[in-house]
């Protein structure tokens, strides 16, 4: 019993080594690989820190495993009291923070990418092809007319969506999030593509989807007591698909139901 402990963590840590292993062959990890260019850089940033948290994990319960190993009490034998080493702790509180600003300087490139405007495409900036506004508890979809440019206020040819987001596959694109109540977080967690919306904000968010398809649309910050129904979906399409699109939603939305006789 007086080596328990020291079997304990130490199994605890190869457990820990198995189960990160086969997580990712076992859908325990990430939601599929990254959809997008930056949600591949942003997976390299898990990665790097998974690498060295792990790294720390297995040699700390080495250590710990074998001073409870060595040093288990023994009967008629006294314990030594020591008041410690300073140097070491210098070290101790020194290497963590040199890793700490290292992994903080490693992913300025990607956070600058992903939240400054003068890194987007300036193209797409120039023609969000959308704007998102959240609220309890869909997210309402509104796209300029074929042809026409999304202004920051709603045109009597604008077009409307709710929770049925489509975009261009293959290039950059921008939205302009908005939140009509509360607190919301536009989350696309197949691109790694995350903003909260914010009420009183227009937030410019842009993305890239790599292959045309339906990913998820979530919200990803509690807005309610029906935050479980805020789920959407993003169509990713080749460019003459999503403007086909357009041109039906545009024939649908202003379809008044009256039809001509033929030979009028």
């Amino acid at each position: 019993m007086n080596r328990f402990w020291c079997l304990f963590f130490v199994a605890s840590a190869v457990l820990a080594v198995v189960v990160f292993s086969i997580g990712p062959a076992c859908g325990w990890w990430f939601p599929g690989v990254a959809a997008s260019p930056l949600g591949q850089q942003i997976d390299d940033l898990f990665y790097l820190i998974l690498a060295i948290t792990g790294v720390t994990f297995i040699g700390v319960h080495a250590v710990l495993g074998y001073i409870l190993w060595k040093f288990t009490g023994k009967d008629g034998k006294r314990a030594d009291f020591q008041h410690g080493s300073h140097t070491l702790e210098v070290v101790w509180s020194i290497v963590p923070a040199g890793v700490l600003l290292f992994i903080a300087l490693y992913q300025m490139d990607v956070w600058a990418a992903f939240r400054m405007k003068s890194r987007f495409d300036q193209e797409a900036l120039a023609n969000p092809i959308a704007e998102v506004t959240a609220r309890q508890f869909e997210w309402r979809i509104r796209y300029p007319a074929p042809g026409k440019v999304l202004q920051d206020t709603p045109q009597p040819d604008d077009l409307y969506t709710v929770n049925d987001l489509h975009a261009p596959a293959g290039k950059p694109v921008v939205i302009k999030l908005r939140s009509e109540d509360v607190l919301h977080s536009f989350f696309l967690p197949h691109l790694r593509v995350k903003q909260d919306a914010v009420p009183g904000l227009v937030i410019p968010v842009w993305f890239e989807a790599n292959e045309p398809k339906a990913y998820d649309l979530v919200c990803a910050e509690l807005c309610g007591w029906g935050h479980y129904k805020m789920r959407g979906q993003l169509t990713a399409q080749p460019q003459a698909d999503f403007d086909a699109y357009m041109q039906k939603l545009k024939e649908t939305q202003f379809d008044d139901g009256f039809k001509e006789a033929a030979g009028e």
